[in-house]
């Protein structure tokens, strides 16, 4: 009887542990506000290598995360960023736009909204998970090619609205879960100039 019980708590904390490690590989820890930001990589909308590298220590990052080009709430989003770029180019704010579109999505999207700034395709989310953004499956939606046609195309992810800022010194100063899409870009030169101010 004591062998068996003894068996039953090892096998317990042998779980625990394994869950732990498990963890650790899944990589489940996720960047919090305060912490210096990893660097980053992604593929911008022509399909060329982005690095985070380039932005920060120059530049206010704004990583802007959405579920997908050409719908309501993530083109009025885009479109007031594009809007109010001059005003957060001055403040020294680089905006990248990051949804689970592919890189032909993205460059549709930009071209048909005339759009000033990056666009980085996810499409495992492996960006978004980095900051604990939640990714969900993927699906169709219409896009807009250069000819003003309507096609459909497929989207592998979709992420839950969320905006990241990162400082000059690439430390993380907000993750902030978005309700107001056209919102969010004034919304973010108003956050960055009280950082300047602090």
């Amino acid at each position: 009887m004591k062998l068996l019980s003894r068996c039953a708590v090892l096998t317990f904390v042998l779980g625990i542990v394994a869950w732990t490690l498990g963890c650790a590989i899944a990589g489940e820890k996720k960047v919090k506000i305060g912490d210096k930001a990893p660097a980053l990589q992604g593929v911008d909308e022509n399909g060329k290598p982005w690095k985070s590298t380039d932005v920060v220590g120059k530049k206010t990052l704004v990583l802007y995360f959405y579920p997908a080009d050409f719908t309501g709430g993530c083109t009025a989003q885009a479109c007031s960023f594009r809007d109010d770029i001059e005003k957060l180019h001055s403040q020294g704010i680089e905006v990248v736009g990051i949804s689970g579109d592919s890189v032909k999505t993205h460059h549709m999207f930009k071209d048909h909204h005339k759009l000033n700034f990056t666009l980085l395709a996810d499409e495992k989310g492996d960006l978004a998970k980095v900051f604990g953004v939640p990714v969900k499956k993927g699906g169709q939606s219409p896009a807009i090619d250069a000819s003003g046609a309507i096609v459909k195309m497929d989207r592998a992810v979709t992420f839950d609205r969320y905006t990241v800022v990162i400082d000059k010194k690439g430390v993380v100063v907000a993750m902030d879960k978005i309700n107001d899409a056209k919102g969010d870009s004034k919304r973010i030169a108003e956050l960055v100039n009280k950082l300047d101010t602090k």
